[in-house]
Order: C-alpha cells, then structure tokens, then sequence
C-alpha cells in the first residue's frame, strides 16, 4: 500500500523551519532585557573636566628636590637637614602660608622624601604637592 504518490519524492522542500530562529531571538532579548540596567550607571554624576594645564610656579612657593643621594635643595639651592626644618618653621608662620613643591628624585630612598612630609608637617605646613613629569606616551 503506497502512502504517497511518486511525484511527492522528487518535490523540494522549500520551507525554512522559523521556530529555532525565534527561539534564539528570544533568548538574546532576554539577555539583553536582563544586561541593560546592570551596565548603566546607578548614580548620575557630572564629573568635572580636567585640564592638563601646566602648573605655574608662584614666586611665593617654595620648590623642595630631593636628589638621588637624598640631599634637599630648597628653591634650587642646596640646604642641610637642620636648617631645612627652620626654613620650613619660618615658611608656615607667613601669611598666606607658600606652597610646598616636592620634586623627589625616582632613584631616591622613600625614607627621604618621608622625612622631609613629617618635618613639614611638624613646621605647620597646610599645602604640600608633589610635582612629576608627565609620561610620553609611545607612538
């Protein structure tokens, strides 16, 4: 008994099976329904913009480098250990009080450019900052 005629056989499926194509759309919206408030911030802030302007020394502040062997220069001039703390004592009792610009040497010990933050702290001193050299970025 024959199910179906022979010019069934030689007929081309020309349908495309949509059901596994929806199935996959589905998940992926799923996904992306799920993913979406995850990736967005929780808290709005508008950060402020920065400027890579070139921070200009006043004559009032004061430059401290710290050498690779750990000796202090002040404003460029080199100055002992002792005399150091009383520069620093007679800087914090000027009003308004100079900035204190630290350019530490990279090849220095840490140890150096602490004493030099607790003997400043020690004078009284409010505004310290460390000045580095930009990096160059490699092409």
């Amino acid at each position: 008994m024959a199910i179906g005629t022979q010019d069934d056989s030689d007929e081309m499926l020309s349908e495309i099976n949509m059901i596994p194509f929806i199935d996959v759309m589905l998940v992926l919206l799923i996904i992306f329904i799920i993913t979406v408030p995850v990736i967005k911030h929780a808290v709005n802030v508008d950060l402020p913009r920065a400027s890579n302007e070139k921070v200009l020394d006043k004559p009032e502040n004061i430059r401290l480098s710290v050498d690779a062997d750990g000796l202090y220069y002040w404003n460029d001039a080199r100055v002992e250990d002792a005399d150091f703390e009383r520069r620093l004592g007679v800087a914090a009792a000027q009003q308004p009080q100079p900035e204190l610009h630290i350019r530490g040497d990279k090849a220095v010990r840490y140890e150096r450019v602490a004493l030099a933050l607790a003997a400043a702290q020690r004078a009284g001193m409010r505004k310290i900052g460390f000045i580095t050299e930009p990096t160059t970025a490699s092409p």
